[in-house]
């Protein structure tokens, strides 16, 4: 047995039928049956339940921890205990936003990643002035409990 095709007749490229019928973006009106329905076989990327609640539950349990030691002022530990409330705040942010651009979602004024497009300077330096902002703020209010 060979593996090769059956057919030895050499046909010239334009003398098929099928490549006659197709235009350059696909088949013709006529050749499309009108009960053929195009359906995507993957399912949409959407971030489900299921991986939305472990980041919002650790989420709300370093909100916690790092609110009640500063509302309520508790002993020598609470600058501890805040500050670790507020390391589990930044991993479920971390967290949340790995699982968004894992869906395909993007920062606001970036580019799609893989678009070839460069990012503007100015939302890159807005997002990062916006960061040290919240950091800088965190630590002098955890500071100014000891």
């Amino acid at each position: 047995m060979e593996a090769g095709p059956h057919d030895t007749e050499q046909q010239p490229l334009g003398a098929t039928d099928s490549a006659s019928r197709l235009s350059p973006d696909g088949p013709d009106e006529q050749d499309v049956l009108a009960d053929e329905v195009e359906v995507e076989l993957r399912p949409p990327r959407r971030l489900r339940i299921w991986q939305l609640a472990p980041i919002v539950m650790l989420a709300a349990l370093g909100s916690l921890m790092f609110a009640f030691p500063l509302a309520f002022g508790t002993g020598d530990g609470g600058a501890v205990v805040a500050m670790l409330g507020l390391l589990i705040s930044c991993c479920a942010a971390g967290w949340g936003v790995m699982a968004a651009r894992r869906v395909g979602h993007i920062w606001p004024g970036l580019p799609p990643r893989g678009s070839g497009e460069r990012p503007d300077w100015r939302v890159i330096a807005l997002y990062v002035g916006v960061g040290v902002v919240i950091v800088t703020l965190a630590v002098w209010r955890v500071a100014r409990l000891r």
